[in-house]
């Protein structure tokens, strides 16, 4: 049986010590930043996802382990792997990769994890169920956890479904965190690519309380005149 360890003993002779260097750097792993003490090896993405489609067949307790590994690679590789699965699992396996999911957001401590899995695991398995959760994770303390709830609405958003997206946006709002506005201006562009008219309903709300980022990241497909607009106060 192929095993956890199998996939590092693959991935780590792969790693770089100058990309590392940059990686940990670009991911913010310094005291006081949002990724403190996170390790690379060193490795870029198509490279992983390349031995991500080697080992999709990992036993998926295994693909587990492999997601509390130390390097963000590994964990990078996992999530890879268990997208792949769920795409192509039936709905226990697709129930037990979402559970597990869920269970293990500690691990999916970074940007770029949450944004390459959460509109492919968490949004497709709540499209025809109760989207509560969404709401809770929202409201976590962790950083991740608020992001994985805004990220997984580009599911819906892609079926033309935007009325979480709307309301989860709203409820981040006041976020303290960067990342979050990012998130939400990311998700209400993409809404906004679909039907501008909708989220310029939004935007003609909040936009005098929402973060600088966050509305700037909303309004990046807009005209220049209507960025001008809003950027300045005065849009209506």
């Amino acid at each position: 049986m192929v095993t956890a360890q199998d996939v590092s003993g693959a991935l780590r002779p792969l790693g770089d010590s100058a990309i590392a260097r940059h990686s940990q750097g670009f991911f913010k792993t310094a005291p006081g930043e949002y990724a403190h003490g996170d390790l690379f090896l060193g490795i870029r993405v198509p490279v992983v996802r390349a031995q991500a489609h080697r080992f999709r067949r990992l036993p998926r307790l295994e693909a587990i382990r492999l997601l509390a590994s130390k390097y963000h690679e590994e964990r990078f590789c996992a999530l890879a792997i268990l997208v792949d699965q769920f795409k192509r699992g039936d709905e226990d396996d697709r129930g037990w990769i979402y559970e597990r999911y869920l269970a293990n957001t500690n691990h999916i401590n970074n940007w770029d994890l949450v944004d390459a899995s959460a509109h492919k695991i968490v949004g497709p398995w709540l499209a025809d169920r109760d989207r509560q959760i969404l709401y809770t994770l929202a409201a976590s303390p962790s950083l991740w956890e608020r992001r994985i709830a805004i990220i997984a609405t580009h599911h819906f958003i892609s079926n033309g479904e935007f009325d979480d997206t709307l309301d989860l946006s709203e409820q981040l709002l006041n976020d303290p965190h960067d990342l979050i506005h990012k998130a939400v201006g990311w998700m209400l562009r993409e809404v906004g690519k679909r039907d501008q008219t909708i989220e310029e309903v939004f935007l003609l709300k909040h936009q005098l309380a929402m973060p600088r980022t966050m509305l700037r990241y909303a309004i990046e497909k807009f005209s220049k005149s209507r960025r001008k607009q809003y950027l300045g106060g005065y849009a209506c």
